[in-house]
């Protein structure tokens, strides 16, 4: 779906420099020193509108949040969001996945959240989605030693692809679930697609899969 522009998006990312960090690439290696403590970092690719790094964020409050997301329109929305809860455990990004390795050292991200990312079903289209192998070895790359990839979509297929994925890598697949609202998950926060697709009936799947 695609968003109309926000021609205010710019001004109001740049009131809250706080926030939606500019230039992080300075920050590779030292962003526990912006949080101001020692907590693990979990990571979000393609955070959207922020309800899922927020509600983690409330949740966790021992654990340091960052929510990447491509699309300004998008991450000012997730901005808004964060701006009104005030939460001293999150940041956000407006950059793109391919910049992971420009952006963390080796080790500094403990876990990884793909939620609800395009499908891409196109094969041509393939090497853009976030489960592919090239996307795989950015996440090892920045991750600590046994590090984790936490996996949502509505979507079969790419389930299912990014399954067959994981298993190519030599991931250890640790939790799958082909139903998770109907699982003994506790403590899911969901995400805005999340509550639009369940409302209506549609299955969610989630993986866990660690590095070895």
């Amino acid at each position: 779906m695609r968003l109309r522009n926000k021609p205010w998006a710019s001004d109001f990312i740049s009131q809250y420099p706080q926030y939606l960090i500019q230039a992080p690439e300075n920050q590779k290696g030292k962003w526990n020193e912006l949080f101001g403590n020692d907590n693990p970092i979990h990571i979000e690719v393609g955070t959207g509108k922020g309800q899922f790094v927020t509600g983690m964020a409330k949740q966790n409050p021992n654990i340091n949040y960052i929510g990447i997301e491509l699309s300004e329109n998008v991450v000012v929305l997730a901005l808004q969001k964060l701006v009104d809860v005030e939460l001293p455990n999150v940041k956000l990004l407006n950059v793109n996945a391919n910049d992971l390795t420009n952006i963390f050292e080796k080790g500094e991200v403990g876990q990884v959240y793909l939620n609800f990312s395009d499908p891409w079903p196109k094969k041509r289209h393939i090497k853009r989605r976030l489960t592919y192998k090239t996307f795989l070895a950015l996440y090892e790359t920045i991750l600590a030693d046994k590090g984790e990839v936490h996996f949502k979509t509505d979507n079969q297929g790419l389930f299912e692809y990014s399954l067959m994925s994981f298993s190519e890598y030599g991931l250890l697949l640790k939790y799958v679930s082909l139903d998770l609202h109907n699982s003994n998950m506790e403590g899911n926060i969901m995400t805005e697609y999340e509550e639009k697709f369940s409302k209506k009936g549609q299955r969610i799947y989630r993986a866990e899969v660690q590095y070895k």
